[in-house]
C-alpha cells in the first residue's frame, strides 16, 4: 500500500547519507586548515542529516519496509572552501526541492505522515541552505580575509591554552 512512500523515503535516506559523508569530509578538511567556524558548521549539519536518516528509517520500518542504507553518491574530493560551500548550498537546495515534490507524492498516495516528515525536512534543508549561502556571501564580501580571521582565532585559542597540561 505504501510502496511509493517507502521508495521515496529510501531515496531520501541515500541523499542524507551522501550529505553526512560529504559534510564530514568537508569538516575534516576545514578543521585541518584551521577554519574552526566552518568546520563546526559542516559537522553540525552532518549530525542534523544523521538525525534525518533516523527519522526516515523509523517511518520506513513503521510502513513495514526495508531501510536501504545506500549512499547516493561518492564523496567529492573538494579542498577549496568556497567550492565546498557552493556544493553544500547546491545540495541543500536540491534536497529541499526533491522533498517538496516527494511530500506531494506521499499526499497523493494518502500518506500524510510521510508527507509531514518530508515537509519538516524541507524546513531543515532550507535552514542549512541559508547558512551556507550566508557563508558564501561572507566570503564574497571579505574574500580570503574571512578565512584568515578564522585561522587566526584558532591560533589565539591554542596560544591561550599553551600553558595547560592535558
Amino acid at each position: 500500500m505504501h510502496k511509493k512512500s517507502i521508495e521515496l523515503l529510501n531515496k531520501a535516506v541515500a541523499d542524507e547519507l551522501t550529505a553526512v559523508h560529504q559534510y564530514m569530509y568537508f569538516h575534516f578538511h576545514c578543521d585541518d586548515q584551521g577554519y574552526d567556524l566552518l568546520a563546526g558548521l559542516f559537522k553540525r549539519t552532518a549530525i542534523d542529516e544523521m538525525l534525518h536518516v533516523e527519522k526516515l528509517a523509523e517511518r520506513i520500518l513503521f510502513l513495514k519496509g526495508e531501510v536501504e542504507m545506500k549512499v547516493g553518491e561518492e564523496v567529492k574530493k573538494v579542498h577549496d572552501v568556497k567550492e565546498m560551500l557552493k556544493m553544500a548550498s547546491d545540495m541543500e537546495e536540491a534536497s529541499a526541492k526533491d522533498y517538496n515534490i516527494w511530500a506531494n507524492e506521499c499526499s497523493a498516495n494518502a500518506d500524510s505522515v510521510s508527507k509531514q516528515i518530508f515537509e519538516s525536512l524541507v524546513v531543515d534543508e532550507e535552514r542549512h541552505f541559508d547558512q551556507y549561502d550566508t557563508e558564501l556571501e561572507n566570503m564574497s564580501k571579505f574574500g580570503d580575509r574571512y578565512l584568515a580571521l578564522q585561522s587566526i582565532e584558532r591560533s589565539r585559542g591554542r596560544e591561550a591554552g599553551a600553558g595547560k597540561v592535558e
